[in-house]
């Protein structure tokens, strides 16, 4: 009983002073980081983990030298083994929470809340994965310390080695999906194919990337659902990246409209209207007759945004403003089928009349900028040459 009392004790004292040691050490460094980023991620997320660690490793010792070998040899072989096991897990969590402190020390240096942020959300994506990949190995290779600490486990080892073949045929069987998404995943993460934040159509839905595991991918949709994808179906199936290498998007609005619309003042109400919203990110406006059949024509309006939910905005602006505009203002150009009843005298608006004087069509070098989408500015001359072959980049030198 004495000597049990006294490693009680023992014990008691020993986790009480690593308190103490662990809390003065914590606010010592507490006071000297105050400007130090790293010092403070240290108190904010070691403090609880060495506590831990220390106060176990404290106890251990007291509870190993305040009893001797002779005396309790069954209770104190449980009590110290159980300590180790303890130990083990501590100084895990403690190695863990030291790679956490690391890595959002050099998170920090990169931020994703700036326009210019992708090479930032490229390192942030990298960092998050290898975060998860670490933390999972040291999770088993303190799992595996510990179970080496049973002498049953040591003992059957040569038996484990033996079939270890046969299991690992089945165990990767069975986990090939597993493996496959954890592959997938760190692929994602240094291919740069896509990065948290990125803009992404997946599944014919427009969304964002909010978390990107080993195993899988959360696509936050602009509804605010969610989309949970294995990381697998990034590196097997197409999907559109909108922010790959810039946030800057082009976006149409068609319209169908009759053969008597006049596309030059609709052009020119597009570009009035451009111009006068902070949407627009003054690149591209754009309109155009893409199509002529079935008795109406196809009208596109393009024009470009700074990000992907501007581009949105715009898009519905631009819709919305020029139905109002054709529907007031031109409302013989609405689409329509008719069946016209009469001779070419008739003066009606819908009916077809000879025009009075011949209609002066702009010539190729009059073609206004609008009108253009590869060619007539700055951007639509860049956009032109990306899509010009290497023959024909040659034949334009000579």
């Amino acid at each position: 009983m004495q000597s049990y009392l006294t490693t009680i004790a023992a014990a008691l004292g020993a986790a009480a002073i690593a308190l103490v040691v662990v809390e003065v050490i914590h606010r010592v460094v507490r006071r000297l980081g105050r400007r130090s980023l790293l010092m403070t991620e240290l108190t904010d997320h070691a403090h609880r983990s060495f506590q831990l660690a220390a106060t176990v490793l404290a106890v251990q010792l007291a509870v190993r030298f305040s009893t001797g070998y002779a005396v309790g040899t069954g209770w104190r072989q449980v009590v110290l083994h159980t300590l180790v096991l303890a130990l083990v897990a501590a100084v895990a969590w403690l190695v863990a929470s030291l790679l956490v402190v690391i890595e959002d020390t050099a998170l920090a240096r990169f931020r994703v809340d700036v326009p210019n942020n992708r090479h930032a959300r490229r390192v942030r994506t990298q960092v998050v994965l290898l975060r998860r990949l670490t933390i999972a190995m040291i999770v088993v290779l303190a799992v595996g310390v510990m179970l080496m600490t049973f002498p049953a486990v040591r003992g059957i080892g040569a038996g484990v080695l033996t079939s270890a073949g046969v299991v690992g045929v089945v165990a990767a069987l069975a986990a090939q999906s597993l493996l496959g998404n954890v592959f997938a995943g760190l692929q994602l993460a240094f291919s740069d194919a896509v990065r948290l934040d990125d803009v992404v159509v997946v599944e014919g839905e427009w969304g964002r990337i909010e978390e990107l595991t080993l195993s899988y991918v959360v696509v936050q949709i602009w509804d605010d659902r969610r989309l949970i994808l294995p990381t697998s179906y990034f590196t097997s199936k197409p999907f559109q990246n909108w922010t790959r290498t810039e946030a800057a998007v082009l976006g149409t609005a068609e319209f169908d409209l009759d053969w008597s619309i006049p596309v030059q003042a609709m052009r020119e109400e597009l570009r009035r209207l451009v111009e006068s919203t902070e949407l627009w990110d003054g690149r591209v406006c754009v309109l155009q007759v893409t199509d002529a059949t079935g008795g109406m024509i196809k009208v596109r309006a393009l024009v470009s945004a700074a990000d992907a939910g501007s581009l949105w905005d715009l898009r519905c602006l631009v819709r919305e403003h020029l139905v109002g505009w054709v529907r007031d203002h031109r409302p013989t150009a609405l689409p329509r089928l008719r069946t016209e009843l009469g001779d070419a005298s008739g003066t009606l608006p819908w009916q077809w009349v000879q025009p009075r004087r011949p209609v002066r069509r702009l010539a190729d070098p009059e073609m206004p900028d609008d009108a253009r989408v590869f060619g007539g500015s700055d951007d639509g001359d860049a956009r032109s040459e990306a899509f010009v072959g290497p023959e024909e980049h040659a034949e334009s030198r000579r």
